[in-house]
């Protein structure tokens, strides 16, 4: 069936393969491991500042606007164009659509549009906070999984203080 020749030209195929493997390999290795050759005493070239982490530690001591106060002072307009994230799923026209409609929502009952099917979480929140003040749509629309726990809103939230305040401002200003 096989002579001898093509069974030595296969393990010959295979040996040279695994050669070439282990090479490449040992190349590769050489090439981009960190801290090999260069001996424990190896200095970095340089480092690119990106500006997180050290801010946030070195000013601790300013001190906290109330929501309430961020929302007053807040611009409209760039809420409006922070809307645009929310418009995908809610409208400001008194229909429903994936969300409950925003029309009017500041001061209006949490669970409290007629004909929404609202999550059983969201319902049992109502009973803690009544009303949808400024405070608590800020706070919800920072991270609205977090606050109101199997909520059926996927939306990851705005995570900046001010995006907040804008967009609050502007559905405030439809009232």
């Amino acid at each position: 069936m096989f002579d001898t020749m093509t069974l030595t030209k296969a393990v010959g195929a295979g040996c040279g393969a695994l050669l070439v493997f282990l090479l490449g390999s040992w190349a590769a290795t050489g090439l981009y491991t960190t801290g090999g050759g260069h001996g424990e005493d190896a200095v970095q070239a340089y480092v690119i500042e990106t500006g997180g982490g050290g801010a946030a530690e070195e000013e601790p001591d300013a001190e906290a606007v109330p929501f309430a106060e961020l929302v007053a002072a807040a611009d409209p307009a760039a809420g409006q164009k922070v809307y645009a994230k929310c418009a995908a799923c809610h409208k400001l026209d008194g229909s429903n659509a994936t969300g409950p409609h925003l029309d009017g929502i500041i001061d209006r009952a949490v669970a409290g549009v007629d004909g929404f099917a609202y999550s059983d979480a969201m319902v049992a929140h109502a009973a803690d906070a009544p009303a949808w003040t400024v405070e608590e749509l800020g706070a919800f629309v920072q991270n609205p999984r977090s606050h109101v726990p199997g909520t059926k809103m996927t939306f990851a939230g705005l995570p900046k203080e001010q995006d907040r305040a804008d967009v609050v401002a502007y559905l405030a200003s439809l009232q």
